[in-house]
């Protein structure tokens, strides 16, 4: 498996510089064709009129919404001018949770910006968390605060889980890239360390027969998963986290677990998760 295609979510609102800069980078470490896309419906306003101003309106609020989706495209387009094999462009006129889900069909991975606290506004924006739980495909997400793709070292948080193995086999392009890669699994209790250290070796064995070498590490205290993944993350100096996403839905940021709310936020460096 490759990354032949990478699919990079724009966003109307936020800055698409670290995420444009990430695909640019994953383009160029694997020979990819980039897709660019962004998706936007003009919302109106409350105190919304009718009769000719109501037609104005709209028709001045679509405007703006096609004039944006086109300064869009042209950013896209400079930032992968001379790394991408090819840059395709894809927008719409649509609710972006609507048009962009579907489309996701036509890539290996899709690179997409942090989320944003609180609820989005689903006329201009997508939320990481509804990608990731109804896309099909793995998810990098990008900070604004980060400006390159550190792959030196990859932290993988392991739960035996079918979302962490999948995660895992989407990670392994990028793993067989990573300088150090690290398999981490959080305990619950102290009766479950020698559980899962059994586990981490599996795991490392499965990557050592696919070319990945990496260390296995068993958390030292138990206590919020969260917490406990960043903690260690720091330590290795990870510069890619690798998690199963969790989840039942996305109507709302809640309904995920904890671990995959922090990593759909991150703050110094990317995740890459699947469901």
């Amino acid at each position: 498996m490759t990354y032949a295609t990478v699919m990079v979510g724009m966003a109307l609102d936020q800055s698409n510089e670290a995420r444009l800069e990430v695909a640019g980078q994953l383009a160029e470490r694997f020979v990819s064709t980039v897709i660019g896309i962004a998706a936007a419906e003009f919302s109106p306003p409350l105190y919304f009129t009718d009769g000719e101003q109501a037609e104005k309106v709209i028709d001045q609020g679509r405007a703006a919404v096609k004039n944006r989706l086109a300064d869009l495209e042209a950013e896209f387009r400079a930032a992968m001018q001379n790394r991408a094999t090819e840059a395709e462009w894809r927008s719409a006129e649509d609710f972006p949770a609507r048009y962009i889900i579907p489309e996701a069909r036509a890539a290996d991975i899709i690179v997409v910006g942090e989320a944003r606290g609180g609820i989005g506004d689903p006329f201009s924006q997508i939320d990481p968390g509804d990608l990731v739980m109804q896309a099909g495909r793995p998810l990098l997400v990008v900070p604004d605060t980060c400006n390159w793709l550190d792959l030196r070292s990859v932290l993988i948080a392991w739960k035996d889980t079918a979302e962490a193995r999948r995660a895992l086999a989407h990670a392994l392009p990028m793993l067989r890239k990573a300088t150090d890669v690290a398999v981490v699994e959080i305990v619950e209790g102290q009766v479950d360390r020698a559980a899962a250290l059994s586990r981490v070796k599996d795991v490392a064995a499965w990557l050592s027969r696919h070319g990945v070498r990496a260390s296995e590490r068993v958390s030292d205290e138990c206590g919020d998963a969260a917490t406990q993944l960043e903690r260690i993350a720091s330590e290795v100096g990870a510069g890619v986290i690798v998690a199963g996403a969790y989840g039942h839905s996305r109507l709302r940021e809640w309904i995920l677990g904890g671990v995959t709310r922090r990593l759909i936020n991150p703050s110094n460096r990317c995740s890459l998760l699947s469901r």
